[in-house]
């Protein structure tokens, strides 16, 4: 039987970047064949009140996303969704549409099942991504935005770029995801500061009234960190996405000299970081969504994160190395894994190692 296993070796001889756009391509014409999407949903979509989650105002009919960065500019919507997501981060996006950084610009580490990615934002701008969320929103499951500043907007003008944002999209999505933490746009990174997370969360509320979530870098400083995870939440953001790739070069045996690599290299450092802030927000009594993202391969490391804290979950590299049926795959040994250990409701078991 054919299955992506099977394809994986002839899709990896492809180069990364030329594999992913023949992916979008046949995402993007999906929905005209017909019966395609309803028998890849009836197949793939796990539907169990042991899993399903209303959060922040917004229902989850299971605890795993997309993360950001596969479906920049919002064409593989409708496609994503038959493969069980109970949400879709889209982006990131830029107010002004960009090309990102120079190619090559994105690599597979094999052997570590990890991708490393220089892309720079590149995406078609919040125009046209706009456009093509209009006329689907408001969608089956919550659609978020991770927003970005343009590579040409120069720092002390950062925050115009973030809410020239907010305001295009706060018709068209069901939260933000605030990202300051890719590595790939130069000095993007200096903006993890407690005074500009401040005056940016504080300006970003006046505009959108819906769940805002910062996303953070794995490679802060823990007490950094969690310092400005404490200013962000006192000035109005929902929850917490932690965490975007890692500049740790030292975690694969080949590294490129660039970009920021995601996969199962990423879990330890993204599990540690988790589990600081959910202990963090436990002594401050405070209660926060955290969504996890970084490294998750399978149901057993899902699981570890929400009995970490986390509320929701989110998938990116192993999509890659795993293929689509991956997330079908997680929901049900999530569904098992719960029972198994007596829980009535994933709600449960959010935090208990703790």
């Amino acid at each position: 039987m054919l299955n992506y296993q099977t394809l994986r070796p002839f899709i990896f001889k492809t180069n990364p970047e030329t594999a992913h756009s023949i992916v979008e391509s046949v995402a993007r014409v999906s929905p005209n064949i017909p019966m395609l999407l309803p028998f890849l949903s009836y197949k793939n979509c796990i539907y169990d009140s042991i899993l399903a989650q209303k959060i922040d105002g917004m229902d989850f009919y299971n605890p795993v996303g997309l993360a950001a960065g596969f479906d920049k500019n919002a064409t593989m919507i409708e496609s994503l969704c038959a493969f069980g997501f109970s949400h879709l981060e889209l982006g990131a996006v830029t107010p002004l549409a960009q090309n990102g950084n120079d190619k090559p610009r994105l690599w597979r580490h094999i052997q570590e099942e990890s991708i490393q990615n220089a892309m720079g934002f590149n995406n078609e701008g919040a125009n046209a991504v706009n456009a093509r969320l209009r006329k689907l929103f408001p969608f089956v499951i919550p659609l978020g935005v991770n927003i970005g500043k343009n590579k040409i907007t120069p720092q002390e003008k950062a925050m115009k770029d973030y809410l020239s944002l907010a305001r295009d999209f706060k018709q068209t999505s069901d939260y933000l995801s605030v990202n300051l933490s890719s590595p790939n746009t130069p000095n993007l990174r200096d903006l993890q500061n407690v005074n500009f997370i401040k005056d940016l969360l504080l300006e970003l509320c006046k505009i959108y009234t819906k769940p805002i979530y910062l996303k953070i870098a794995p490679d802060l400083e823990i007490d950094f960190a969690l310092s400005l995870i404490e200013v962000a939440i006192n000035s109005g953001a929902k929850g917490i996405i932690a965490t975007n790739t890692t500049s740790d070069y030292s975690l694969v045996s080949q590294p490129q000299d660039k970009g920021g690599i995601s996969g199962k290299v990423l879990a330890s450092k993204s599990r540690e970081m988790l589990k600081q802030i959910s202990l963090s927000l436990k002594d401050k009594n405070q209660k926060t969504t955290l969504i996890s993202v970084g490294g998750i391969t399978d149901a057993q490391e899902a699981y570890i994160r929400i009995r970490l804290g986390a509320n929701l979950v989110q998938v990116f590299s192993a999509l890659i190395f795993e293929g689509p049926s991956l997330i079908r795959k997680i929901n049900l040994d999530l569904k098992d894994l719960l029972e198994r250990d007596g829980f009535n409701h994933i709600s449960e078991a959010v935090g208990v190692d703790l």
